[in-house]
Formats: structure tokens, sequence, C-alpha cells
């Protein structure tokens, strides 16, 4: 385990979660048929020019070649944006993305609906979002880390769903990703003790078939075996002796 962040440095990412989120609010009324995934990451850079100090977190981060990840449909996590990507009506569209600032991290992400979502669409996206809170309710000093997969897990498989197993969550402050991980998945009362003083970056991957995935060929975009939908929503949360901040909220 990392040494606690400080309630100074946790305000300090604040500041890079309240950007994130604005962007967010910004995005959703971009995102509609015609545009491309480039258009969301060129959407994003063109955002924290507006912010003294920040810079996107994702970009390099062991080797990956943009700001933002843009994954549609079966596609779970880390789709490249590219401008052969066009979105259409009815798509799911996942936003993850991450932000350095003062030499901290934040790392959240929100899935969107393209015009009028079917109602299966709209169901994935709202377990899963629903998901993430079950989670971030467990994540409080004393609990366990297996508190926060297992809540994860109960959400999405009481709806019929599975949760991505090859990919997890993890432990955010002075680096993007560092210990622990925090697996969408897992028993309550396990795992290593929950403590003031960590941050986490909590977030389920939540599919409509199987939790098996392959790789597309740029090694980079993970998908769905079976084709189906995913859907991801994540918060950097902070865990302090007085309860827990959601700071990207």
């Amino acid at each position: 385990m990392s040494e606690p962040l400080t309630l100074e440095e946790f305000k300090t990412m604040r500041i890079a979660g309240k950007a994130a989120s604005a962007f967010f609010r910004k995005i959703r009324r971009r995102i509609g048929a015609g545009i491309s995934t480039k258009d969301i990451e060129r959407s994003f850079d063109e955002h924290l020019r507006g912010y003294s100090g920040m810079s996107p977190a994702f970009k390099g981060f062991m080797g990956y070649p943009a700001s933002v990840c843009a994954s549609v449909n079966e596609e779970i996590i880390h789709g490249i944006p590219s401008e052969k990507k066009i979105l259409s009506n009815g798509d799911l569209v996942s936003i993850d993305l991450g932000i350095k600032f003062k030499g901290l991290f934040v790392d959240t992400a929100r899935s969107f609906f393209v015009g009028r979502p079917d109602r299966d669409t709209k169901r994935l996206a709202l377990v899963t979002q629903k998901a993430l809170h079950d989670g971030i309710k467990t994540a409080r000093a004393g609990n366990r880390l297996g508190d926060i997969g297992a809540a994860v897990q109960k959400r999405a498989e009481k709806n019929g769903y599975s949760v991505i197993r090859k990919f997890v969550g993890h432990g955010i402050g002075r680096e993007l990703h560092q210990s622990p991980e925090v697996p969408n998945f897992g028993r309550r009362d396990t795992g290593p003790e929950l403590k003031a003083g960590m941050a986490l970056a909590i977030e389920p991957m939540v599919a409509a078939g199987t939790h098996e995935i392959t790789m597309r060929d740029d090694h980079w975009t993970a998908v769905t075996r079976d084709g189906r939908l995913a859907a991801h929503f994540e918060h950097t949360i902070a865990i302090t002796a007085k309860g827990t901040w959601i700071i990207t909220q």
C-alpha cells in the first residue's frame, strides 16, 4: 500500500475532479450521430486548455496513444479515438479519462447514449451506474476491499449481467495506477482493510452477456467475446476519517 494521502492532496485532486465532471457535462451536449470518437478526444484536449496546470493523464501512459478512451457498444475499455469511428443513433459510447494536476491524478468514466437508446441499452447503463454507487457506499474506513467488488457484482448479476474480470479498478493519487487492485467481483469481509488516506478508482465494467473478452488488433481495445454491449462507469473516491468523498462527482 502507498503512503496515505493528505487532506490537502485530496483537495487538489478534487479540483481536477471538478474539471473532469465539467467536461462530461459539456460532451453530453455534443454527443450525437455523425461525430467521431476523435472529435471527443479533441473536445477534451480543448477543455483542459482552459485549466492551468492540468494535462491528460492517459496520453503516453504505458504507450497509450490518445488523451481519452472512447469505447463504443461491444468495446469495453481502451477504445482508441479515431476519425473513422463515427457514432450512430442507438450507440452506447463509454468515455474514460484521467487528469494530472500538481503531481496528482484522477480517473473517471461514463457511458453516454447516442440519440434515443433502446430499452436494453438504457437498462444496462443504469444498472452499471447503480453498481458503481453500490461499490462506493461500501468504500469507507474499516471495511474490506472485497466489500466493494461484492457489492458491484451483486448488482450486476442479480440483473442478469456479468462483470468484466480481466480489468479492474485501482488505487490512485500520486500515480495514475497504484496498489491496490479493485476488482468488480469478490466476497464481503475479505481483502485488505480500507483506511483513511486511501484514494481508489472504482470502475464497474458490465456486460450484457459473457464476461469473457477478446482484444482488437490495436492491442488496446478490449471487446466482449460474444459481441454484446458493455457499459463503463468510474469515479475516483477518497476515504477520510469523516467519510468518503467522490472526487470526480
